[in-house]
């Protein structure tokens, strides 16, 4: 039986397993899964047992999960035993999510951002998302694995690729580009080892993963969710948002993690009052693009040749979106794009650079570590060649941000202003002259015209 065989035989064997009651847990939605708690036909213990399995069953191959929380059962006993109880509750109790491997934990869970630098680090606490994960009822359930460093480290360095679990593998095609670095949140997802799952974003980090494996990111404002015990890259880019099956999944998660945090106050308090009272579910309507303004920008994004399946395909989909009622307004330009789309000249790739070794000395300088600074992650590697595969993978990208000041000075205010100019040149009054309330592309490449401006 040859690999793809053996995958299918897995998947396939996998989607049979039921409860004791018949619910299928398989590409049930969250929304599916309260109903059978409340109907009583399903426990949350029995959810993640059925989770393990999956696990246990596919990550051998997938490699999408670094580590099953231990306690993830007790809390799935400590859920059922509220429930039992009666009340309210809200629409993540009892359900499990996985963590992006560079979020803090406060538990048996290590956050070592794929690096054996930083595996038996301990946090001083949950990072603030897990605060709010924990606090709505959500089971953590463990961590997903992710490209190192968040892709950070070196050109050379794989998509999906981290030293402690390897290279992950897409379910859908195992010699495609998985893409990263919220790599293994996605792939957990698509193979059903996990309901919904976090990741994080400078560019691209959710959004890639989400298209290559066929699941729903949702890319959150800048601040809109506090990133305080995330690893960071640079915090004028980075977030932390939910993935999913449907979108709806995905909102459910968004609705519990979004909010001010006093860890990151700065980027959540600018935010917190735009959040509507009653969460994102309520505008989850089949009406929901009635009136809606989506503009399409085909260059230089759009590369289907006429008649190719691709070209019908987004075709229909925008068709989909007329018949819903939106307001197409096609063939937009955004005036700047060839110099948005090129880090060095948008001043993104000097951001990421000064701002990573600023950013990751301050969060090394808040837990306990074998490593306490970017300099001494760079000498782990250079001392662990086999772990870490150095000569193969290299670490030049660590080595770049070592060298700048590491402090941020008026020749960096300057590279960050000249970011906004052009996002304000470019994409945001591309939005503001054609009036939109989104914009349509194929692919993930929109990413870096989202990233510089912090949007969602």
């Amino acid at each position: 039986m040859n690999i793809y065989s053996y995958l299918l035989f897995l998947l396939l064997a996998a989607g049979l397993i039921q409860n004791s009651h018949g619910f299928s847990i398989k590409e049930a939605t969250i929304k599916d899964i309260q109903q059978a708690f409340e109907d009583k036909t399903l426990t949350s213990r029995k959810l993640v047992e059925f989770y393990i399995q999956q696990i246990e069953a596919l990550n051998p191959l997938l490699k999408a999960v670094i580590e099953v929380n231990p306690d993830v059962l007790d809390q799935a006993d400590q859920a059922d035993k509220e429930r039992s109880k009666g009340g309210s509750f809200s629409g993540m109790h009892g359900i499990p999510i996985l963590i992006k491997d560079n979020i803090a934990t406060k538990d048996k869970l290590n956050t070592s951002c794929g690096s054996y630098a930083l595996v038996g680090s301990v946090v001083p606490r949950d990072a603030g998302v897990v605060a709010k994960l924990r606090k709505s009822g959500a089971l953590i359930m463990g961590k997903a694995s992710m490209t190192e460093w968040g892709a950070i480290r070196a050109p050379k360095l794989p998509s999906g690729w981290c030293a402690v679990s390897g290279q992950v593998q897409n379910p859908y095609y195992l010699s495609g580009n998985p893409c990263g670095s919220s790599s293994g949140s996605a792939i957990a997802v698509t193979a059903n080892l996990i309901i919904v799952s976090l990741g994080t974003e400078t560019d691209g980090s959710i959004l890639c993963p989400c298209s290559h494996n066929s699941v729903c990111g949702i890319k959150p404002t800048l601040g809109l969710c506090s990133r305080s015990g995330m690893i960071p890259i640079a915090p004028s880019l980075d977030t932390v948002g939910p993935i999913g099956k449907t979108v709806t999944d995905a909102v459910y998660v968004l609705d519990e993690i979004v909010g001010d945090d006093e860890f990151d106050s700065e980027a959540t308090n600018s935010l917190k009052d735009f959040i509507p009272k009653d969460g994102y579910k309520q505008f989850l309507k089949k009406d929901g693009l009635a009136g809606k303004r989506i503009g399409v920008v085909r260059t230089p994004f759009y590369t289907f040749p006429a008649g190719s399946p691709l070209h019908k395909l987004f075709a229909d989909h925008i068709e989909t979106m007329k018949k819903a009622g939106a307001v197409i307004v096609d063939k937009l330009n955004i005036p700047n794009i060839n110099t948005v789309l090129n880090p060095a000249l948008s001043g993104e790739t000097q951001v990421e650079m000064f701002e990573f070794k600023a950013a990751l000395n301050a969060y090394l300088g808040l837990i306990s570590s074998p490593v306490r600074s970017l300099a001494e992650v760079i000498a782990f590697n250079t001392k662990n060649p086999s772990l870490e595969k150095t000569p193969t993978y290299g670490q030049d990208m660590l080595v770049a941000a070592e060298r700048t000041s590491g402090k941020i000075g008026a020749a960096e205010i300057k590279v960050l202003e000249k970011m906004k100019k052009i996002d304000k040149d470019g994409f945001v009054t591309m939005m503001e002259t054609n009036n939109l309330d989104a914009v349509v592309t194929p692919g993930n490449q929109f990413s870096t015209v989202l990233a510089i401006g912090g949007h969602p």
